[in-house]
């Protein structure tokens, strides 16, 4: 039974390999890597390069697990996807408009809770793998229902199977597609708990702005100090990313500053 998750960390660890490598090779939508993690935490000619030194760690675990029963592949596995949360988690803090990329470019959306939950629940498969007996290769030839548990449990945190369905719908990325009406995307910012949270800073609870860049739809409201306070809503998934942010009064012109999220 400790080797029931193996099959699928090989082949998660596969796909990441492949997505990173095929998004660097083709150079993806202008400004794709600046917006994918671990690639958004670097310096512009380092983000490629930073994705490159992803996708072969992840190829060396996968094939470790695969072939071998070594300690170093079993507890390597462990440290990646437990040093993969902490990146997410600092994403999500530093950078919450940026995807994890942990499958690519098909990772684009904001890290939200469920990508950080599916890299913890991966970590806890990959610890439990530590003391299989036998190799990926092995295990993956007698597949059990616990195998088929892990798999439904990762896709349903896998925000990238919406991504995919979409673009197989629209053949495009988020960002070139239609997105919803205004006035859907605003029922849909009500709705979320960041709008519940700073409703009440607001002088009115119609926007005076809307605007749409890439995938994102923001509307732009004022507080009682007469600052603008911006949301901004995600245009792709069921329950879509919502990030606010704070610009001064004082730091505003005739145009809004580039959006600088605050809080999620």
């Amino acid at each position: 039974m400790l080797e029931s998750q193996l099959p699928i960390l090989v082949v998660l660890l596969g796909l990441g390999t492949v997505a990173k490598i095929v998004t660097v090779r083709s150079g993806g939508e202008p400004g794709a890597l600046s917006r994918l993690g671990p690639a958004v935490l670097m310096p512009g000619r380092l983000q490629a390069p930073a994705l490159l030194v992803c996708a072969v760690v992840e190829a060396v675990l996968a094939a470790g697990l695969a072939l071998s029963t070594h300690p170093f592949f079993r507890w390597g596995t462990v440290a990646f996807f437990a040093m993969s949360t902490y990146v997410l988690l600092e994403l999500r803090r530093r950078r919450p408009d940026a995807g994890c990329g942990c499958f690519g470019e098909v990772s684009s959306a904001p890290v939200g809770l469920r990508s950080i939950a599916r890299t913890v629940v991966l970590t806890g498969m990959a610890v439990v793998s530590v003391w299989a007996p036998v190799t990926g290769w092995t295990a993956a030839t007698g597949l059990s229902w616990l195998t088929a548990a892990g798999v439904l449990v990762l896709a349903v945190l896998s925000p990238e199977i919406e991504e995919l369905l979409d673009r197989v719908r629209y053949r495009a990325p988020c960002e070139q597609r239609p997105g919803p009406a205004e006035s859907t995307t605003l029922a849909r910012l009500r709705a979320s708990g960041t709008w519940r949270a700073h409703r009440h800073e607001l002088t009115s609870a119609e926007p005076y702005d809307s605007w749409r860049e890439l995938c994102w739809r923001f509307f732009a409201f004022r507080n009682e100090q007469q600052d603008d306070v911006v949301f901004a809503v995600y245009l792709s998934g069921r329950r879509p990313a919502v990030r606010m942010a704070v610009v001064s009064g004082e730091d505003s012109d005739s145009s809004l500053p580039e959006y600088s999220p605050v809080s999620a």
